[in-house]
């Protein structure tokens, strides 16, 4: 006599999501986040006659102290030579960070560069259930644990030459051009002061003819690039939404911790307001949090932006 048995559909069918999700789990947290990657894109933003800059974006390394392989990759972006380097926020992702970021960043010393601050280079990482991020922006911890941002900021202004913009303005000359750069500490955390940017670039004097306007911001808030634009960024940079982190194949982004919209979390796009429209870049960044180890459909990242000059 021959027996046979045949599985339930229902059972086969919860089989078959189990392994799809265990493969899913392997891959996000085994390899994806592993897969570092150069996105290069070109945008119209300086002065009619400008030369180009090559800019290295860099946002959200959220660094702990083991993770050599992220410190080497940073590190070997400097053989894409580039003439700026732009830095988001969110570098610390441990009470020991600092060591990581020295390798990573140490060979950029001398290549001009501005910086702001994202919430995690003030305060330690803390678990958070990820469900949460899908009813609204994430909040802070009661009693957060702070990190040494002095320190880091020192890294960055003493030994690399880089310029802090946490709410404040400066000017340099970049690639033969001069650009009025403009920044706000970390909106994610209400920290940032937009109200001191108009005197802050206004004591800074006229700028020369052709000298254009940058804006640097940690995370996307609407109010946040409204404002820059009304105050004549040609450009803006972001950080802080990790494109989504864990991303839907097909679909795309899932949530921004902001309240940018979703299909502008990540990549180069552009923004309007009163009237003007400017280049957007928005870096899906390279690390994540030590408590949520994993990318899905959303790659580490920095990006080589080309800003060109416009037609007009």
């Amino acid at each position: 006599m021959t027996s046979r048995f045949t599985a339930h559909p229902a059972l086969t069918a919860l089989g078959a999501v189990g392994a799809v999700g265990l493969g899913a789990a392997i891959w996000g947290i085994g390899i994806e986040r592993y897969l570092f990657t150069v996105r290069e894109a070109t945008a119209p933003a300086l002065a009619p006659g400008s030369a180009p800059i090559r800019v290295l974006h860099v946002s959200d390394a959220h660094m702990a102290p083991w993770q050599h392989r992220k410190q080497d990759w940073l590190a070997s972006l400097v053989a894409l030579e580039p003439d700026l380097i732009v830095n988001t926020g969110d570098n610390l992702g441990h009470r020991d960070g600092l060591a990581g970021i020295r390798s990573a960043f140490a060979p950029f010393a001398g290549i001009p560069g501005v910086f702001v601050h994202g919430s995690n280079d003030v305060q330690a990482p803390a678990p958070r259930n990820p469900l949460k991020y899908f009813t609204g922006p994430s909040k802070t911890a009661s009693e957060p644990k702070l990190l040494d941002t002095a320190a880091l900021d020192a890294f960055f202004t003493d030994e690399l030459g880089w310029h802090d913009l946490n709410n404040t303005a400066m000017r340099q000359v970049v690639a033969g051009n001069t650009i009025d750069f403009f920044g706000v500490d970390d909106a994610h955390r209400e920290w940032d002061k937009l109200d001191v940017i108009p005197g802050a670039l206004d004591s800074l004097g006229a700028a020369p003819a052709g000298a254009s306007r940058i804006g640097v911001t940690h995370a996307p808030y609407q109010r946040v690039l409204n404002d820059f634009v009304g105050l004549g960024a040609d450009a803006l940079f972001a950080g802080h939404t990790h494109g989504g982190q864990v991303c839907l194949p097909g679909y795309g982004t899932l949530v921004a911790n902001c309240d940018i919209p979703l299909k502008q979390a990540k990549g180069l796009s552009t923004w309007s307001h009163d009237g003007r429209t400017v280049p957007l870049n928005v870096s899906a960044g390279c690390g994540h949090s030590i408590y949520a180890p994993v990318r899905f459909a959303c790659r580490p990242e920095a990006t080589l932006l080309t800003l060109t000059a416009r037609s007009k």
